[in-house]
Formats: C-alpha cells, sequence, structure tokens
C-alpha cells in the first residue's frame, strides 16, 4: 500500500504564502544624474547624428574612393535603401529647423526623439518655420508630451489643406469678434460676441457672456467698429457682475444670454440691463 502523506491546515496557509520581492529606489548623486541626462540625449539624438553623418558623408562626397555614387555607398556599407538613406538625412534637417525655428517663449518643449516622428515632415515641402509650428502644434495635441508619428501625419495633412499660422500673427488681447463655426457643446455659441484675453500658439482663449473659450482663429470673425471696442469689455463687466451675485431669476438669465449676442446695446437692452443691475442691487460703473 501506499501511504498518503496529509499537509496541516498551517502547513498548507504557509505553502501558499506568495513572497513579494519589492525594489527599493534610490537617489541618483548629482554626477549620476548629469550622466544620465547626457546618455539618455544621446540616444534621443541618435537618429539625427545618423541623418547629419549621412548628410556630410553625401555632401562632400566622402564615398568617392570607393563607391560611385552616395546609393551604392549606403547599399553596401549600412545596407540603406536608397530612399531609407534620404529620408534620414531629411529627418535631421527638419530637426535642425525644429530646434532654430522652434517659438519656446522660455518653455521647455520637447525635441523629437525618432525618424518616424519627423517622416511624414521630412516628406512635405514645407518652409522651416512651418516645419517647427508643425512639430509645436503635435507637442499641444500630446498634451505637452512628445507627439506620435500619427499625430504629427495629421496635422500635416491638414497642414496640405489649410496654412498654419499663430495666433499672435491674427489678432490682439483685447480684439473683439463674433464666434463662427464651433461644433460639438460649443456651438450654442456660434453668433456670440467674444474678447480675446489670451493668446497660446494657435488658439486663442476668449471671454464670452458667460465662460471663457479657446478656440482656433479660424472661429472667429474680426468686428472692426471702435464703438464696439469700447462698448464690448463694459458690457461684459457688467454681465459677469450680475451673474456672480445672487441667483438670477431664469428670466434674467434669458436676458443676458440674448445680451451676449449683441455687439452693442440699443436702448431697450441698455434700459433692461439697468433694471436687472437696479433689481439685484448690482452697481454699475
Amino acid at each position: 500500500m501506499h501511504s498518503k502523506n496529509f499537509l496541516t491546515e498551517s502547513e498548507l496557509s504557509a505553502a501558499d504564502t506568495v513572497v513579494v520581492t519589492v525594489d527599493v529606489l534610490s537617489e541618483l548623486t548629482q554626477d549620476e544624474t548629469a550622466e544620465r541626462h547626457f546618455l539618455e540625449l544621446k540616444i534621443e539624438r541618435a537618429f539625427y547624428e545618423a541623418g547629419s553623418a549621412l548628410r556630410q558623408l553625401r555632401d562632400r562626397r566622402l564615398y568617392r574612393s570607393t563607391h560611385r555614387n552616395f546609393e551604392e555607398y549606403c547599399r553596401d556599407r549600412f545596407n540603406y535603401s536608397r530612399d531609407a538613406a534620404y529620408l534620414k538625412i531629411a529627418a535631421a534637417i527638419v530637426y535642425d529647423n525644429i530646434q532654430k525655428f522652434l517659438p519656446t517663449n522660455g518653455r521647455q518643449i520637447p525635441m523629437p526623439t525618432n525618424e518616424r516622428q519627423l517622416r511624414d515632415l521630412a516628406k512635405a515641402n514645407f518652409e522651416p518655420e512651418v516645419q517647427a509650428a508643425a512639430w509645436l502644434q503635435g507637442v499641444e495635441e500630446a498634451g505637452g508630451k512628445l507627439p506620435s508619428g500619427r499625430i504629427v501625419k495629421g496635422i500635416v495633412e491638414r497642414l496640405k489643406e489649410k496654412p498654419l499660422f499663430f495666433a499672435t500673427d491674427f489678432c490682439q488681447v483685447g480684439d473683439v469678434f463674433t464666434l463662427i463655426r464651433l461644433e460639438g457643446t460649443e456651438r450654442k455659441y456660434n453668433g456670440c460676441w467674444a474678447i480675446a484675453v489670451n493668446l497660446n500658439d494657435f488658439t486663442v482663449e476668449v471671454d464670452v457672456h458667460d465662460t471663457t473659450l479657446n478656440v482656433k482663429p479660424e472661429n472667429l470673425n474680426r468686428i472692426d467698429s471702435p464703438e464696439v471696442h469700447r462698448q464690448l469689455p463694459q458690457i461684459r463687466k457688467r454681465i459677469y457682475r450680475l451673474r456672480s451675485g445672487e441667483t438670477l431669476d431664469r428670466c434674467a438669465y434669458i436676458v443676458l444670454e440674448s445680451l451676449g449676442r449683441q455687439i452693442y446695446l440699443t436702448t431697450v437692452e441698455e434700459g433692461l440691463l439697468q433694471w436687472l443691475e437696479k433689481y439685484y442691487g448690482v452697481g454699475c460703473e
């Protein structure tokens, strides 16, 4: 007969115990931190260094002692096809352009780390300033991080249909507009007046009658009237003051919503606004 071995309850519990190893993180010294940063930069710039080296080899014809042309040299020496070699060169040139023309405004903007991120920019026939602006837009769309090649490709495709320009080239803080072509939840503001309060790289923050929106220049239709420029900031201030007070009656909200669409006030509309200010005890400057 075969004897059976049975484990006690305590032995079973011990057998089921899982041993977990916890790695304890340790701080780097100042020298180690600097060395890590140096090595990371070398890795990030590896594609750029390769493209720059290929460019020098081609431009200075340093292949001529062994090969008749650059394409044969790349194929024999690096196993690069003609397209692969020239794409690496083009990506390095785009990197140089981004580094030179990127409008950082004092911010730390992540630079490209691989050729794939720049492939579509390299293929497109854009000016250096546009390449830099497109990269910056990609960083913004990626939430301040490195954009993927897919994000950059989407920006390139849009740029081919519609040129890109900076918000600072479009308007100044304090300029007034009506809103157009808004979509989604913001479409209800189409036709409302808006006042530019902050300029981002490619978007404009505008105050409307009840909130602040972040819109593209294409969503803004400029109002050039000096009188409207004078009136609207005061109208906005008066509406904001009313809204920041006690809870308004639904009729008051309807009136303020309507005033948010008028670029100037008629005598009746001015009277309604004054009545609301008097009724809710809100002073008018």
